[in-house]
């Protein structure tokens, strides 16, 4: 197996003694759909999902077994789009996105997240709809937030565009297009256009910056999606009702203003804010010894470290960055905490080094995870399946009846 099968698969020894069992129950598992399994490199060999092992093992207590639910109305689910692998980070069906990062622009990325397989959705001619009120709104909402202003402006997107409930496949994915090409102008504060989106991006927000276009790129193909997290599951749960594609993203956006999600950017940035005006070794002690966090360090998945992190901080390394914010502040916090630098504090780097305006880190996290929203909600409205979790019950019991 290559280094990324190695991240995603176990044998089934592996798997069995990770979870304590013994092969026949390993077994059992896969017969229930708990756990994944395929065909191994030889004839007579499987190979298991690594993330589902890992979910059982990990799980705290059992699933209720409700009569007449299938695993699938559970809001855990197939997908063939993206997983998250701790030591790699993202894949995009099947290729890593730091890779991708490298040399890949964000249509190409969004294309891949698509599946789009012969006709290319960001075609020059494929631009937004603006209709008169949606004029009207963006002219109205010019100083609001650029995230509340998006959302504005696509509550009315999709009764201009009379193509927005195109099912096939090809039709959701043009639409994918315009949708990203008109939130990424709203947000950034540019008119809709076909350029490529970094390209709008940098000329908006870093026009003289010669190594703007470039960050840019690399970090909206890294945050373009991460599995289901949580604006990618409201955007998916929306689109699971039969709404459009345009408001299965303003779901997502919705979700991602939250500061547990999308709006810890901005706090990572007035840490880093804290660390320029003041002695970095001396901030961290107080604050390790206050019992304070660090706003953008440590994540849930990537224990060692964010591979999108790394990437795109190595990239500001190479580019002549701070060392300061690129090297002393994620060494000092990571001996002292146990923590390392993640995308939001990455991002906060690069805001600072390209001298970009205040609260962008959200805003192109917005625009760049509208990519994955849309992929994801297209592949839920081609299941045709409504997404109905059940609660798991923890009030108190119902009071008897009384016999009459």
């Amino acid at each position: 197996m290559n280094n990324s099968d190695d991240a995603l698969y176990l044998s089934a020894r592996e798997a069995a003694t990770e979870l304590a069992v013994s092969p026949a129950t390993l077994y059992a598992y896969v017969s229930r759909g708990l756990i994944r399994s395929e065909p191994g490199e030889s004839p007579r060999s499987r190979r298991y999902r690594a993330e589902d092992v890992r979910g059982l093992k990990n799980r705290r207590a059992p699933l209720i077994e409700t009569q007449g639910l299938k695993s699938a109305d559970l809001p855990v689910m197939d997908s063939a789009i993206s997983t998250i692998t701790e030591e790699e980070g993202p894949i995009y069906r099947g290729v890593r996105a730091v890779t991708l990062a490298e040399t890949a622009t964000f249509e190409q990325c969004a294309g891949l997240l698509w599946d789009c397989k012969s006709a290319d959705p960001f075609a020059k001619t494929n631009v937004p709809i603006v209709s008169p009120t949606m004029r009207a709104i963006m002219n109205a909402t010019r100083a609001a937030p650029p995230i509340d202003r998006c959302v504005a402006v696509l509550s009315q997107a999709a009764e201009a565009d009379p193509r927005a409930y195109n099912w096939v496949s090809e039709g959701r994915a043009a639409t994918g297009a315009r949708i990203l090409r008109l939130a990424a102008a709203v947000m950034a504060g540019t008119e809709p256009s076909a350029d490529p989106v970094h390209l709008q991006i940098a000329r908006a927000w870093a026009p003289k910056h010669r190594h703007a276009p470039d960050l840019i790129r690399r970090a909206l193909v890294l945050l373009a999606d991460h599995e289901l997290n949580a604006s990618t599951f409201a955007a998916r749960v929306a689109a699971s009702t039969g709404i459009s594609l345009y408001d299965a993203v303003i779901a997502g956006l919705v979700t991602l203003k939250g500061p547990r999600h999308g709006g810890v950017g901005p706090l990572a940035a007035k840490l880093l804010d804290l660390f320029v005006e003041g002695d970095i070794a001396a901030i961290v002690r107080e604050r390790v010894a206050l019992g304070e966090r660090f706003p953008g360090f440590g994540h849930m998945v990537y224990v060692h470290g964010d591979p999108r992190a790394q990437s795109l901080l190595e990239a500001l390394k190479t580019l002549g960055a701070d060392k300061r914010l690129t090297t002393e502040i994620p060494a000092r916090i990571a001996e002292a905490t146990g923590t390392f630098a993640n995308i939001d504090y990455v991002q906060a780097v690069m805001r600072r080094f390209l001298d970009l305006p205040p609260g962008s880190e959200t805003t192109l996290f917005a625009i760049s995870r509208v990519a994955g929203w849309v992929a994801h909600a297209s592949e839920q409205l081609e299941s045709r399946r409504l997404i109905r979790p059940r609660a798991r019950y923890t009030g108190p019991a119902p009071t008897p009846l009384r016999k009459r």
